[in-house]
């Protein structure tokens, strides 16, 4: 048989490129044949390039298959990708391995290759092509067992494909329930809101009546006081008082209580505030403003004779002992 024949009676069964390689080989292997072996070694070689061509076929076959199947594959795949990246890299994956395959095609092919050189080269290579051969068959079979191995990767992936589906559907769901929660909180929360805003409204209202009384308060207990003070101090303190008891702002200080008076004949003023209750804890803070406006008193009027008075309705007793021994009269509503 002829190279021409051997290569149409391949082509059938293979592509063109790989049936004119091994038509190449078979040609020339069958040539050397005819010189140093026998019609037997012959046939026998001609039945093992036979089995080779056919087992290329059987993997062509294979390997469109699962063409196929990765094609199918990415298919599915396109309408999951936005949804899902472990899905792409399972694709990458599947081309990967395709590749490695391809490689794997490409390996065997330059074995070929080598095993049709070293045939032209030299005719003491034949046991060397025989083991060559063997091992050919053998890559054969592991080739054969490694797209098996795919075309079960591939069943796999198929699986979890489906798994995967299944789950971004529950997911969507789970997503979809979520968002409603989302949206029912952010209702609620509007509305607590807002009942936070009118209830912030109402406690400023309140806040501003409850000054405005505490003001209210303060100033009819201070001309509550104005009237029982000059009885109270005459009695008590042998103070007597000038003019009535006045408001006034000296020195950029209010002072609430303010009169000048006589006391033992010699003249002096009276600076004092009114409190509704007297807690040992404003002591200092008391004392303090106190002391201000006596300074203020002292500027405006030079150096003269000044007596503080606090005016309460009720004074705790630590604030009262904290008073004593201090140029400091305390006088309760009780007293008048």
């Amino acid at each position: 048989m002829s190279e021409i024949e051997i290569f149409q009676k391949l082509k059938e069964v293979i592509n063109e490129e790989a049936a004119l390689r091994i038509a190449q080989v078979i040609t020339e292997a069958i040539g050397f044949y005819e010189k140093m072996a026998t019609k037997d070694d012959i046939k026998e070689l001609r039945d093992v390039l036979h089995e080779l061509a056919e087992a290329q076929r059987r993997t062509e076959e294979k390997v469109a298959d699962l063409a196929e199947a990765q094609k199918k594959t990415e298919q599915r795949l396109s309408t999951l990708e936005e949804k899902m990246a472990e899905l792409a890299d399972a694709q990458r994956r599947t081309e990967e391995r395709v590749n490695e395959l391809a490689e794997a095609q490409r390996r065997t092919e330059e074995r070929v290759n080598q095993l049709a050189e070293a045939q032209r080269k030299t005719e003491q290579r034949l046991a060397t092509l025989e083991e060559k051969m063997a091992e050919l068959a053998d890559a054969q079979r592991r080739t054969e067992e490694r797209v098996n191995e795919l075309a079960e990767a591939q069943r796999k992936t198929e699986q979890r494909l489906s798994t995967l589906e299944e789950k971004m559907a529950e997911l969507a769901d789970a997503q979809r329930r979520t968002e409603e929660r989302v949206n029912e909180l952010a209702e609620a929360q509007r509305k607590t809101e807002g009942a936070i805003l009118e209830l912030t409204k109402g406690l400023r209202a309140l806040r501003k009546e409850f000054g405005g009384f505490s003001r209210t308060m303060s100033y009819a207990f201070e001309n509550e006081a104005f009237r029982h003070l000059p009885l109270v101090l005459s009695e008590k303190y042998n103070i007597k008082i000038e003019k009535k008891f006045i408001r006034q702002e000296i020195g950029g200080k209010e002072i609430n209580i303010f009169a000048k008076a006589q006391k033992d004949g010699k003249e002096i003023y009276i600076i004092g505030e009114s409190k509704l209750r007297l807690e040992e804890k404003e002591y200092h803070q008391i004392l303090s403003d106190l002391e201000e406006k006596e300074e203020a008193v002292r500027e405006e009027y030079g150096d003269v004779e000044i007596i503080k008075i606090l005016v309460t309705h009720y004074a705790k007793k630590g604030f009262l002992k904290k008073a004593e021994g201090e140029n400091l009269i305390i006088v309760q509503s009780f007293e008048w």
